[in-house]
């Protein structure tokens, strides 16, 4: 993910603070001065950059601080304080008018950044909300922009207005207007052309369509993984069309980062959303308190609430952690829990929420997705009985699963053998899950525990 390598960084320089008992002024320098390099090295503006650190070292060698019981927290702190001012402090969403008017929302970016799959993904959010709307294809000169809007306008379950290329994208922002009116339309999100790079044609073409409609929100979409170019890019479009907010994409890519530590502070435009993959539910709100969190390898405990609480169904959690607490874990039920976790994003996704993740060094991620789809295909090659009968699973039917799934029989052996240990584990620590699976404020995740069951410090041995 964005920040994994500047994140690193920052933990390490802090975990040497935090090692001392006293800090003296020179510690402190001495520390920003690393966190200066980490943070220009993820590309971050160099103004921001060193305003930043003047903050910091104004707050940090204060006496209160450097006098403090904990003063390597107390830095800490300070500069997670800091990076939240830098990103924005307050989540800002996307204003809308009353549900009885239309919102016209203009999406604007660089070819290649996403915008086109970022309006999609933006209609479907706010279907969800209760809007009713429109997604309006402008791009008139790349026909498979047309064609792709169409698609995804289809996956979200969000109609598209489209007359192919034939008319100019001001006539067909007006005629998309005139069809919202009448299809009862609240929402219209206009989807224009973008160019590789700014060109003159394409900031008057953006100006005449706020002429033509009366635009409410122009929402740039930049690709986060251009670092500092973004910025330059936001700053552009702000001075020429007006932006109103920004939408990061890519940003689970192994980006540098700088373009979401630099946009606010250059642009003062805040950061409304960040693209976190490529299916269509992959865009997440932006929260500077919980970006700065992720960054100083705090977690972000709570998107991974949001998340839970968006794929998993309550009463069936309860249930599971039921099953749980009584050891009747099964096969079904940790079949149930590897879907769920694909649905969140998978393994990696959610282990860079937890506090100290990112410190596992030994935990082979990408091998571990690829062992959770052999585990799968292992379990789905039991019978319904032995799923839910565990201790059914003898010799003859270890063979006939390991064929049927292509696998050698040492795998499923192992399998078997995990399963039960994390059985008997789950049996005797009974209070680490909670009631109901919602011990730690966590809803869903009464279950969620199992999967651990099957990684060791090196991961699954497969």
């Amino acid at each position: 993910m964005a920040f994994e390598s500047l994140a690193e960084k920052l933990q390490n320089v802090f975990r040497n603070l935090t090692g001392k008992g006293r800090l003296s002024e020179a510690d402190v320098k001495a520390a920003l001065r690393e966190v200066k390099m980490a943070l220009l090295e993820a590309d971050v503006n160099f103004k921001v950059v060193r305003d930043f650190n003047k903050k910091v070292q104004e707050r940090a060698i204060g006496q209160d601080v450097l006098n403090g019981l904990n003063p390597g927290q107390m830095v800490i702190k300070i500069v997670n304080e800091e990076l939240v001012s830098m990103m924005g402090s307050e989540t800002t969403e996307i204003a809308l008018k009353p549900a009885n008017e239309i919102t016209v929302i203009m999406m604007i970016g660089l070819q290649g950044a996403g915008k086109t799959t970022t309006a999609a993904k933006l209609a479907g959010k706010f279907k969800a909300k209760g809007r009713r709307p429109l997604l309006v294809a402008g791009d008139i000169y790349r026909p498979a922009a047309i064609e792709q809007l169409q698609r995804n306008g289809e996956k979200v379950g969000v109609p598209v207005f489209s007359v192919g290329t034939s008319m100019s994208p001001v006539d067909i922002a007006k005629a998309a207007m005139e069809h919202a009116e009448k299809n009862a339309n609240n929402l219209v999100i206009l989807d224009t052309a973008g160019r590789l790079q700014i060109d003159e044609a394409m900031m008057a073409e953006l100006q005449e369509i706020k002429k033509a409609v009366h635009v409410d929100q122009t929402i740039l979409v930049v690709d986060s993984m251009t670092g500092q170019e973004a910025v330059n890019v936001a700053s552009t479009f702000d001075e020429k069309i007006g932006v109103d907010g920004v939408i990061l994409t890519k940003l689970d890519s192994d980006t540098r980062g700088g373009a979401a530590l630099s946009i606010r502070a250059v642009t003062g435009k805040p950061i409304l959303y960040v693209g976190m993959g490529e299916k269509l539910d992959d865009l997440q709100q932006f929260y500077p308190d919980r970006m700065a969190s992720r960054i100083l390898g705090m977690g972000d405990v709570l998107t991974l609430i949001d998340k839970a609480t968006a794929v998993v169904d309550e009463e069936k959690a309860r249930e599971m952690a039921g099953k749980l607490r009584k050891a009747e874990f099964d096969y079904n039920d940790f079949l149930d829990q590897m879907h769920q976790i694909k649905k969140m994003g998978g393994m990696s996704s959610l282990l860079g929420m937890l506090p100290g993740m990112g410190q596992l060094k030994n935990l082979d991620l990408e091998e571990n997705e690829k062992n959770l789809a052999k585990v799968e295909a292992i379990i789905l090659s039991m019978t319904k009985e032995e799923r839910s009968r565990p201790d059914l699973i003898n010799l003859s039917r270890k063979q006939r699963i390991a064929k049927g799934a292509g696998v050698d029989m040492a795998e499923v052996n192992r399998l078997v053998k995990q399963f039960g240990e994390m059985r008997k584990m789950m049996k005797q620590f009974p209070a680490m899950m909670g009631k109901g699976g919602r011990r730690g404020g966590m809803p869903g995740f009464g279950g969620m525990g199992g999967l651990g069951g099957l990684f060791g410090k090196k991961g699954m041995k497969f």
